[in-house]
């Protein structure tokens, strides 16, 4: 700084010190209220969040602002905050002359304004008022405020103001939000030890604030302990107690993107005021473990292919519905968007087995054999639309089960006009997906916008057996006040038959083994798993979504701003590790379990050239899964020769005596006993029954 800038300075601490005459009016602070926030309630409680196993996640605390009265704010924190920011705070008339004189001093020595020499009501102007730019006519500003601030109000509401008004760093402003989120408790729980932690804080909020590095926040507290044992305000006895207390607070939550979305739902149930109100226990479904698997699976797996990247992944108990994992992001600091339950993206190929699992529905076989040909179909302002494989390869001719391996596109779409687009779309509707373009035919190469969450819930029935289980983020919430817990019970309806869950499985293993996941070679082999890869024009979006008996998990990766990834970003290459890394780890010490194969379900061994039952002279053969009456009744008669074995007896279904249910029969569940003592349930309509489940 310049000698003649030096000059100035000290020219104007003289003014001030000789006892400078305010008549600067000032209507705004004539005007203003005295507390600026509804009073801190009593007895708050933050809401406290937990695992399915009760481990202890994190806390949804109150985010508004409160103000808190001198008489709650303990004496002690008085005491040490004055001690290290303004000793001298109750002989001062709002600027302190021998602080001014020292900061000056070393100001000159070290030729920079370092030493501001502010006091508290200096300090709470500063904040309150005016901006932080180290210049004298703000310094002079400030000085005249304060003095004036002083003939306002009593010291001991400037100092309440000043413990209301200040920032504490990490998004607290004032006392009540700092004991909240660092301590979570209010300002008159706050121990010795934790009341010099926060006196430090104001000089440097973002440096010194219980959260920083704590080297330095242990040195800052220091400096507030040895204050206030240089004023005589503690003993060597207590001094030396407090200096021996390690730097401690409220560990930030875990798992930020499922956290705030429980938040989300404990509004949504109980309305806004909760979050204000606390004093909840929150039992959620989450399973911390697999959650932090996912966070690190998804993070490092995006980051390796690019950091400008962005993905999700969803891992759901089939059985229950509950969400075990949920991340939403690479980073939630950078953004907390929760892609993995709100971004909208077209999943491709990912759609294909609900599609297959319609057709089999429909009465089409895995077996069945299909051709690739080109096709073309005319849309509107007379426009052709022709279907392209991946890659523009042609197989020729496949069975469904290879089709949905190679993850064909043309057969697909003749699949998708086979059993009718309107009839996909209910039969998608029915696991949760709305499919508004009822009547398009690139349904079945995943046009429709889905969430990863609602695309993970739709593949849910094909783990479990058929039943459509509605996704679970709470499992029990306990109120403090009331003593009482609220459940929030598992639903599950049927979906898709058992058989058609079944078989439709058995084909995506093979997705696994030697279809577009073929990556996943060594996992399908390992584990009973299926799953399918999705992709999606110009490769903009990658999916893959797999699954075992206990758990369907899925990935999405991608850029939020829709842009293709270049050649070769594909839901197999780019989302598929990414599941397996997470899927490894959270199968890891479980023992292995098998999709249960249903009744109405039967094998039989075939040529898979022909899709008929083999006879000996097949040169090759394998098995494959028919749901109960669509088996074919023909040997193989490309290649004569004996049956390599007898076909079940063929099954017709039972007349059903029963009435009708409301709506036609169109959503009945219906039991028929034959005569036999065979008990076989049904879903749906008399002119299309689908069998749910067969008993002997």
């Amino acid at each position: 700084m310049a000698p003649a800038a030096f000059w100035k300075k000290l020219l104007c601490g003289s003014v001030i010190a000789t006892g400078l005459v305010i008549s600067l009016a000032w209507s705004a602070l004539a005007q203003e209220k005295f507390a600026t926030h509804p009073p801190l309630p009593a007895g708050y409680t933050s809401i406290k969040v937990f695992d399915r196993e009760g481990r202890y996640v994190g806390r949804i605390p109150a985010e508004g602002r409160y103000w808190v009265s001198i008489d709650r704010i303990p004496q002690f924190l008085q005491n040490a905050l004055i001690a290290v920011e303004d000793a001298r705070y109750f002989e001062h008339s709002g600027i302190d002359i021998k602080g001014i004189t020292r900061a000056l001093v070393k100001d000159v020595m070290k030729g920079s304004m370092a030493e501001g020499g502010s006091t508290i009501t200096q300090q709470l102007i500063k904040n309150k008022y005016l901006s932080g730019e180290k210049t004298i006519d703000r310094k002079l500003t400030e000085a005249r405020m304060a003095m004036d601030f002083e003939r306002k109000y009593s010291k001991k509401q400037i100092l309440e103001m000043y413990f209301n008004e200040i920032y504490f760093g990490n998004g607290a402003w004032g006392i009540a939000q700092a004991a909240r989120l660092y301590f979570d408790k209010t300002p008159d729980q706050l121990t010795h030890a934790e009341c010099v932690l926060l006196a430090g804080v104001p000089k440097a909020p973002n440096r010194y604030n219980p959260r920083g590095e704590t080297a330095q926040v242990k040195m800052r507290r220091n400096v507030v302990i040895g204050r206030m044992a240089e004023l005589k305000l503690i003993s060597p006895q207590e001094k030396q107690k407090l200096l021996s207390q390690p730097i401690t607070s409220v560990k930030p939550g875990q798992a930020p993107y499922y956290l705030t979305h429980v938040r989300n739902k404990l509004v949504e149930k109980y309305g806004a005021y909760i979050i204000e109100r606390g004093g909840l226990e929150v039992v959620t479904a989450m399973d911390l473990k697999l959650q932090n698997l996912a966070e690190k699976a998804l993070e490092e797996g995006v980051k390796r292919i690019s950091p400008e990247l962005q993905g999700a992944l969803l891992c759901l108990d089939p059985q229950t519905g509950d969400i075990l994992a949920a991340v939403g992001g690479v980073d939630f600091k950078q953004s907390a968007y929760n892609r993995a339950l709100f971004a909208k993206r077209q999943p491709g190929s990912a759609i294909k087995p609900l599609l297959f699992a319609a057709a089999l529905e429909k009465g089409h076989r895995a077996a069945d054999i299909w051709n690739d040909d080109p096709v073309s179909y005319r849309r509107g302002n007379n426009q052709i639309w022709q279907p392209q494989n991946y890659g523009q390869e042609r197989h020729g001719q496949l069975t469904l089960r290879q089709a949905l391996a190679h993850s064909n596109n043309i057969i697909s779409v003749k699949l998708l006009e086979a059993v009718s687009a309107p009839y996909f779309a209910d039969f998608a509707g029915n696991l949760g997906l709305n499919l508004k373009a009822r009547n398009d035919l690139s349904l079945a190469l995943g046009t429709e916008e889905v969430t990863l969450n609602e695309l993970v819930a739709a593949y849910a029935p094909l783990a479990n057996g058929g039943l459509q289980v509605q996704p679970r983020t709470i499992i029990r919430v306990y109120n403090r006040a009331s003593k009482s817990w609220t459940q929030t019970p598992s639903v599950a309806t049927p979906a898709m038959s058992p058989a058609a869950a079944f078989v439709t499985t058995q084909m995506l293993r093979d997705v696994l083994l030697y279809g577009t996941a073929k990556n996943l070679k060594k996992f399908g082999e390992q584990y009973h798993a299926a799953g399918k890869t999705g992709t999606t024009s110009d490769y903009r979006d990658a999916w893959f979504v797999g699954y075992t008996p206990q758990m369907v998990t899925g990935v999405w990766v991608g850029h939020d701003k829709p842009r293709p990834g270049g050649k070769g970003f594909t839901g197999g290459t780019v989302s598929a590790p990414i599941w397996e890394r997470f899927m490894r780890a959270a199968l890891a010490g479980r023992p292995p379990v098998d999709f249960t194969q249903p009744d109405t379900v039967v094998s039989l061994t075939i040529d898979p050239s022909t899709g008929m039952p083999a006879t000996t002279g097949c040169p090759n053969t394998r098995n494959e899964f028919f749901i109960l009456g669509t088996e074919p009744r023909e040997y193989c008669q490309a290649h004569p020769g004996e049956a390599l074995q007898e076909l079940p007896p063929e099954w017709s279904p039972p007349v059903m005596e029963q009435e009708p249910l409301e709506n036609g029969g169109q959503d009945a569940i219906q039991t028929i006993i034959d005569g036999t003592g065979t008990s076989t349930t049904i879903i749906g309509p008399g002119s299309n029954p689908r069998i749910l489940n067969r008993t002997d």
